[in-house]
């Protein structure tokens, strides 16, 4: 039986960017350009009209930006939005709003070499429409958008944890997935180090937002940070982080490496050194994403003696890292997003 199309609509404002987008993404026998609009005025009518899978949307526009578009359509109607972003600084921090208005993931316009640039920007949005077409973001109906953090949670015992350390990994739609975890940790919590998948430039942003907003330190990792009480360390985009013991404290390396399980940073590479250096003081967490990227390091953690969970399905964006790590044993349990922050102070509070 013939697999069924994905049908996409290419918003932007540039009819140059449409007809590459349209050609680009035609090539592929598993996708139908279902149309195009050059605003989300247009692409409002459209997408009642043309009932897509999935939108590309570029990030910045007259008339509308990507962003409040977002915050419009996905209360209503929600659906998998992959949005295409210039390199730009204030294009990085559009991007970021982006995800937190509901969009599944982004791609870069290549900034220069454009005939090269472009071809492995549609290789790379062929990718994440295919990923963002299996996205489950049912949860976005009737929401309304909340800046405030979510409500700590109150735990004196955590204080005797300080020699703990908790690694969460995540990719497609893990933005506000790890945001939902973290802004729940009281400033008393054990060091965190977290892989999320993103290109350099972007996880510095990333991490510089959510210090803003946690009670806990928040920075983009650098090699010889310590990882202790109070911190939250994210490996920058491109490179790989690691946890080595340094004498009775615990420090990060972030390298340059090939790509493990897809990726670099990687999950597994981090998740692999917290498993040989923390051992039983660790608490691992697998959070939504596509793939297997963390399965095997998750593995890794929980023969070590640490404690391990992933997120569960009715929770996730797309329950593919989530589910690897489960079902090849690297999971002890599943645990709902809302629970995970909760979950894991319980973790780190329980009298051995």
């Amino acid at each position: 039986m013939a697999q069924k199309k994905i049908k996409v609509l290419i918003v932007d404002d540039s009819s140059l960017v449409r007809n590459i987008l349209s050609q680009g993404l035609s090539s592929d026998p598993g996708i139908e350009v279902v149309g195009t609009a050059p605003d989300p005025y247009a692409a409002r009518d459209m997408i009642v009209l043309k009932k897509p899978d999935v939108l590309t949307l570029d990030v910045e526009m007259p008339k509308m930006d990507g962003v409040q578009f977002l915050r419009m359509l996905m209360p209503q109607y929600p659906l998998p939005v992959v949005m295409v972003s210039a390199l730009t600084q204030k294009g990085k921090q559009i991007t970021l709003d982006a995800l937190d208005a509901g969009a599944v993931d982004f791609v870069s316009k290549p900034a220069t070499d454009l005939a090269r640039g472009l071809n492995a920007m549609i290789m790379e949005l062929l990718t994440k429409i295919k990923i963002a077409s299996t996205a489950n973001v049912s949860h976005w109906k009737n929401k309304r958008p909340s800046l405030i953090p979510a409500n700590l949670i109150k735990s004196a015992a955590l204080a005797e944890s300080t020699d703990k350390v908790i690694a969460i990994g995540a990719s497609t739609g893990g933005t506000e997935a790890i945001k939902q975890v973290i802004t729940r940790f009281p400033a008393t919590t054990p060091g965190v180090v977290i892989v999320q998948h993103m290109p350099s430039g972007f996880t510095k942003m990333f991490a510089d937002r959510l210090n803003e907003i946690c009670a806990m330190q928040v920075k983009e990792a650098e090699t010889g940070d310590r990882v202790m009480a109070g911190r939250i360390l994210i490996a920058p985009g491109e490179k790989h982080m690691t946890v080595k013991r340094s004498g009775g404290v615990y420090q990060v390396i972030c390298q340059v490496g090939e790509r493990v399980s897809g990726h670099c940073p990687s999950v597994d590479v981090l998740m692999n050194s917290v498993a040989k250096h923390v051992g039983a003081n660790a608490v691992g967490i697998i959070l939504t994403g596509m793939g297997a990227d963390g399965a095997d390091g998750l593995k890794a953690m929980r023969k070590a003696q640490g404690r391990t969970m992933a997120q569960d399905e009715k929770s996730s964006v797309v329950y593919g890292m989530p589910k690897e790590a489960f079902e090849r044993g690297g999971a002890e349990k599943i645990v709902p997003l809302d629970k995970i922050a909760q979950e894991t102070v319980n973790i780190l509070t329980q009298k051995n």
